[in-house]
């Protein structure tokens, strides 16, 4: 894989394509893990005397359309307080001079064409400067413009520094599973995971899962989960793993009318009422034993929604469990990393990937376009 070390970035202008999609919330970055994850590539393109303009996109907006729920500004304010330099937002791709050390680009799906990877925005990307830099590991599974198309529209295209350690740390945990490996997959949709929880079936000896997730292999289960998030499309699937995968499954778990309520209940999971939605699960003896036995641990996705107070407990119990346990422990993830930052200390964790999606792909073995693009291969 073409990396920094390989490439001459030494007074020159820098496209650094990072992950900068964090929570915000009125403003606020509710966790910061990936921004200092980045620090010591730009750090680095820095001390070459290099001119930087960092690209990132922020949540799911409507692209052509700007939103200032998210815009980059809070994430711009946060760097030049971390760096102790200025860095101004740029508003577009036309705006975008090398006038100071450096500057952060607009978020990228605002514009047109970035989801699709579109030939002319990948092409605008790729040359807004000498050298591209592709530091995104969170987002090295997607085609997109910024990502991708960038890459191979580029004269000269590397690796940072960032992406060169995810990459080692998780071909070292792949290149040595230790049995029994606990997998722990959480999230609101078995399709989107589907491919992950078959795969991670063949590595590992067990797997929790949680949110959405758990919904529907209840609903296969013939359970009644109520008004619950739950996908139909998925129960032949979900019923045919359940018949040959060891899937735990909580025998507990916290119901309420609807996410906003403020009143919950804990019931057995065969006492969901028809107008109760799951929102949260209780680890019973046999999760924490399942944690406590396991010598390497794949977490992502938390198993409630752990952002209320109310259904927070499930989430917060598995990082404690984990954090105390022995087992050489991996976690991805946004609302992962949120989760740990929230709940235990985050050394207590082996190793902390900023990818999600990207994490569990790896994990899988899938080859990840952009790193295909910088010539990696395993």
């Amino acid at each position: 894989m073409r990396t920094l070390a390989s490439s001459t970035v030494k007074n020159k202008t820098v496209a650094l394509r990072v992950d900068l999609n964090v929570p915000i919330q009125k403003q606020l970055i509710l966790d910061d893990t990936r921004i200092i994850s980045i620090l010591p590539t730009i750090q680095y393109l820095l001390t070459e005397n290099a001119k930087v303009i960092l690209i990132s996109h922020l949540g799911r907006p409507y692209a052509g359309h700007f939103d200032p729920q998210f815009s980059l500004d809070p994430v711009a304010r946060k760097l030049s307080e971390l760096l102790e330099i200025e860095v101004p937002l740029i508003s577009s791709i036309v705006d975008a001079k090398f006038e100071t050390p450096i500057s952060l680009l607009e978020n990228t799906r605002f514009l047109v064409g970035e989801l699709e990877n579109d030939l002319d925005l990948a092409n605008s990307l790729g040359n807004i400067a000498e050298v591209y830099v592709f530091d995104a590991f969170g987002t090295s599974h997607r085609e997109q413009a910024s990502t991708y198309g960038a890459i191979n529209h580029a004269d000269i295209s590397c690796a940072g520094l960032l992406l060169e350690k995810e990459i080692a740390a998780l071909s070292s945990a792949i290149s040595s599973i230790n049995a029994p490996l606990l997998s722990i997959i959480g999230g609101s949709k078995v399709s989107s995971k589907l491919g992950v929880i078959k795969n991670l079936s063949l590595l590992s000896e067990n797997i929790i899962t949680g949110g959405g997730i758990t919904n529907t292999f209840l609903k296969a289960s013939g359970l009644n989960i109520g008004s619950s998030l739950y996908e139909e499309s998925m129960l032949s699937e979900a019923r045919d793993l359940l018949s040959s995968t060891n899937i735990y499954l909580p025998n507990q778990v916290v119901v309420s009318s609807n996410i906003d309520s403020l009143e919950s209940r804990v019931c057995d999971v065969r006492d969901v009422q028809d107008n109760e939605m799951i929102l949260d699960q209780v680890l019973d003896e046999q999760a924490f034993n399942l944690i406590s036995q396991a010598k390497q641990i794949i977490w992502n996705g938390p198993i409630g929604v752990f952002e209320r107070d109310a259904f927070a407990q499930g989430t917060q119990q598995l990082a404690e469990a984990i954090a105390q346990s022995s087992a050489f422990s991996l976690a991805g993830g946004g609302e992962t990393l949120l989760a740990i930052k929230m709940f235990i200390d985050k050394s207590d964790i082996s190793y902390c990937s900023t990818g999600g999606g990207a994490f569990l792909e790896f994990m899988e073995g899938k080859e990840l376009p952009s790193l295909s693009a910088l010539g990696f291969t395993k």
